[in-house]
């Protein structure tokens, strides 16, 4: 069964944008961002462009560091595209939701295959708690807590607003 949550992620983005600026403001140069497939590489792009930074944001895909490669196999998301030099920059991971840390864990694993990041940070649009790594967001829009039958997700529409979908699964 899959509904729309009555969180407006649109109001968190606009709080994401401003906690961005904020960590961008105290971070040294170069500051690059990549956002992580999908959500977080839909929210990157926007923040690149409306934050007036200059080239592309950088996708980053876990695909290929999941420690459970072996049951999902490679996701049909889109693959890691990093248009700058990773060496020495300042690397700010962009996501929609941040749940066991799992995917982080792969994420910063596939970010080093790319080279030697002076500093990784991390902006998420919602915390959902959960952990199971020891790992926390520098921003964070919004923190919520869900049951594991719960999965929430950010959708965009073709106009680029964004919106939660939160589904059952079978656990």
């Amino acid at each position: 069964m899959t509904q729309t949550i009555q969180l407006d992620a649109e109001l968190l983005y606009t709080d994401l944008l401003r906690g961005v600026q904020t960590l961008i403001a105290a971070t040294a140069q170069p500051v690059v961002l990549a956002g992580i497939t999908s959500g977080g590489a839909w929210l990157a792009e926007r923040l690149q462009r409306e934050l007036g930074l200059p080239g592309d944001a950088g996708v980053i895909s876990s695909s290929m560091h999941r420690d459970d490669f072996a049951q999902r196999g490679l996701a049909m998301s889109a693959q890691t595209v990093l248009p700058f030099d990773v060496n020495g920059a300042h690397v700010i991971l962009i996501d929609d939701v941040l749940y066991t840390g799992r995917t982080l864990r792969a994420v910063i694993n596939e970010l080093f295959d790319y080279g030697r990041p002076a500093s990784v940070q991390l902006a998420v649009l919602v915390d959902r708690g959960g952990r199971e790594l020891p790992i926390q967001a520098n921003v964070c829009a919004a923190t919520l807590s869900l049951p594991a039958s719960q999965q929430l997700e950010l959708a965009r529409d073709d106009n680029g607003r964004f919106r939660f979908v939160l589904e059952n699964k079978d656990l």
